[in-house]
């Protein structure tokens, strides 16, 4: 089997279509088209301004859609539902990320995380057995979709089972069926064929006495009889609207608008979108996935430069990897190509530098400040006549709203109806490296925006070097900034002319050594995932957090941190268990040092499979601090409470990530951390 020679391009389609259908609907979601009409008449451009909301927002259609298909990356090729809702709870922090957070048996997904964390395997914790069929047929299952088709291009049978596996973690009935038709759906638009084609192959897919099955038929009747898309939709609102459904958002209503847009949309990307958007209801749920298909279907070429621009490929991803939650559609693209060659047993490409500009427009989140930035096949064009930057967001932006330290609240704040976790994607110490081109001399210098300890964003530039033309590497090690995390980074130009940005990237262990800034401010916090009960602002150390139940945890996450020592001081408030993790792979995949009464244990988590790989007897006392110290070298553990050392070597070894401090049913103090290169 061999993947298509434009894969990778029609891919970042597909994923910039699904992001720019959010970003046009998320602003309007829940609106009747009645309201739509009065206030915008038909919805043709962004309409946040116009409602007092930022474009790039969390949001859960993108974070499901691009997180959950890690389950790839978890459990290999050969998984079903019982694996990807393994993922779930590896992925999703309680009440703060991916997931509208509702409620039981008011949030669907909700709902059905609760069931696999209370022990119950997917595909019963979304069956209707369980939950009951108005909950278990909500339109949750086809929004989580996209990612899943786009691993299986050209191939229906597979896109069909990966979409049934994923679909029934949390649904069942009539939701899954229109999962699996959407994704039968997209997997065949990578070749482009007539869109009756693909909906012949979707209503294939569904039981034929099913209503599904009768809204395709009458959606396509209405198209062959009614010229006009409002009138079908009258139609579509009487016969099949909210008022026949029960709960808040259900799969039936939502799935007939996007059959309603794909077929009077004739083909074409921005007027599916905009008929799509004007009909209402769920809109950033169904313009995502109309989005997607569209993308897939029509190619780069199809969208338009005045949707792309503004977006400027920026995508949060929000779950338990806080470093992959500030990304772009590229970085995103780049994993879903990865996971296609695992999931196809096809040999693994070399991966691509962070930024590399190589799909067709793309600017991967960069921005000019007195730099005009344009995209070019040889890579970003950095335009100056004077002095000016241009920089990339490595961390949350300084608009975004701080959430309650509490789980299960949503913060309404300007916009923002998603929690949205992230840890820096760069640190101190790391080694940052880019290829360059000028075409006139340069005076070129790394410039980065790391948060002050009052969230200010401070501007901190190296020394400046004058490039002639030509083609030159450039280098830079972050200095230590404490725990003071690095919001933006990018260069500082002076002259006038063209620097070609061919690539950038970075790597290696960072050099950390964190204690708490003498200031009022909260984004080093932040830096940490929140994944603990609560975190108590008024702590005198680094941090104060606890755990009413099970692990809590603090998470600064990574992907390729290999060898490091990990070093800490915590004191806890009760004789219950505290430690500390490496290589953590979101909440439930580390190695673990735990400080027990009367025991130290070193162990490897993997979901619910905890080992033992060592274990001495300890004695301490709450209020005590105590010195942890945890050294992972290629699956060699070292680890020291004290007096108590331990060692051991994992046969089957964790792949590299990031740290993590734990507690479990306790209250932890941490004084400070430290991170260092082995």
């Amino acid at each position: 089997m061999t993947l298509p020679a434009d894969y990778a391009e029609r891919v970042y389609a597909g994923v910039l279509g699904k992001m720019i259908g959010v970003y046009l609907g998320r602003p309007i979601e829940g609106w009747t088209h009645a309201r739509i009409v009065e206030r915008f008449g038909e919805v043709r451009d962004y309409v946040h301004e116009a409602q007092g909301r930022p474009l790039i927002v969390s949001d859960d259609d993108l974070s499901g859609t691009f997180a959950f298909v890690r389950a790839i990356e978890e459990h290999g090729p050969h998984l079903g539902s019982r694996e990807i809702g393994l993922t779930w709870l590896n992925q999703i922090v309680e009440g703060r990320s991916i997931l509208w957070w509702g409620g039981m048996g008011n949030s669907t997904e909700e709902t059905a995380y609760i069931r696999l964390k209370s022990g119950i395997p997917a595909p019963q914790s979304g069956s209707i057995a369980l939950n009951g069929r108005p909950a278990a047929e909500q339109i949750g299952a086809q929004i989580f979709i996209d990612g899943w088709a786009m691993l299986a291009p050209n191939n229906p049978e597979l896109a069909a089972r990966l979409a049934r596996a994923a679909a029934q973690v949390s649904h069942d009935g009539e939701a899954v069926d229109a999962a699996v038709a959407l994704a039968v759906m997209e997997a065949l638009a990578f070749t482009r064929r007539p869109l009756e084609e693909l909906l012949d192959a979707a209503q294939a897919t569904l039981p034929p006495e099913g209503t599904l099955a009768r809204l395709y038929r009458d959606v396509r009747q209405w198209h062959a009889t009614l010229p006009n898309w409002r009138d079908a939709f009258a139609e579509l609102e009487k016969y099949y609207g909210y008022h026949l459904y029960p709960g808040n958002v259900h799969v039936i209503p939502n799935h007939g608008v996007i059959l309603l847009s794909l077929l009077y949309g004739g083909g074409d990307f921005e007027e599916t979108l905009v008929i799509c958007n004007t009909c209402g209801w769920d809109t950033d749920c169904n313009v995502g996935n109309v989005g997607a298909l569209m993308g897939l279907l029509c190619g780069l070429n199809a969208i338009p430069e005045r949707w792309r621009e503004p977006v400027a490929d920026r995508l949060f991803v929000c779950s338990a990897e806080g470093s992959r939650a500030v990304t772009d559609a590229v970085q995103v693209t780049d994993n879903l190509v990865r996971l296609a060659h695992v999931l196809h047993g096809l040999p693994l490409p070399e991966r691509p530098p962070r930024y590399h500009f190589r799909l067709p427009g793309s600017v991967q989140g960069f921005q000019g400040e007195g730099v005009e930035v344009q995209p070019y096949p040889d890579g970003l064009h950095l335009t100056v006549n004077g002095a000016g930057r241009a920089t990339v967001a490595t961390f949350l932006p300084p608009e975004v709203p701080n959430p309650h330290d509490t789980p299960y609240t949503r913060n309404l704040g300007q916009g923002w109806n998603y929690t949205l976790l992230a840890s820096p994607t760069l640190h101190p110490g790391q080694r940052v490296t880019a290829r360059v081109r000028v075409d006139a001399p340069l005076t070129v210098a790394w410039t980065l925006d790391h948060y002050d300890a009052e969230d200010q964003p401070v501007t901190l530039n190296a020394e400046a070097t004058l490039l002639q033309p030509g083609t030159h590497d450039l280098t830079w090690t972050v200095p230590d900034l404490r725990a003071l995390p690095v919001a933006r980074i990018g260069l500082q130009l002076e002259g006038a002319g063209t620097l070609i940005l061919r690539h950038l990237d970075w790597q290696g262990v960072p050099t950390l050594q964190l204690t708490r800034p003498p200031g009022a401010g909260q984004m080093w916090r932040r830096a940490w995932i929140n994944a603990a009960g609560r975190i108590d602002i008024k702590s005198p150390g680094l941090m104060r957090f606890s755990q009413h139940e099970g692990v809590g945890q603090l998470l600064l996450d990574a992907r390729d941190w290999t060898s490091l020592r990990l070093r800490a001081v915590m004191s806890a408030q009760l004789p219950a268990p505290l430690g500390l993790a490496v290589h953590t792979r979101g909440l439930r995949r580390h190695y673990a040092l735990w400080v027990r009464p009367g025991l130290v244990e070193l162990v490897r988590q993997r979901d619910a499979e905890r080992v033992v790989l060592a274990q001495a007897p300890s004695l301490w006392e709450p209020g005590e601090r105590l010195e942890l110290c945890l050294t992972v070298v290629e699956g060699s553990l070292q680890a020291r409470v004290g007096r108590a050392m331990l060692e051991a070597r994992d046969p089957n070894p964790l792949p590299p990530g990031g740290v993590a401090v734990l507690c479990e049913a306790n209250g932890v103090d941490v004084w400070e951390v430290q991170v260092q290169p082995i």
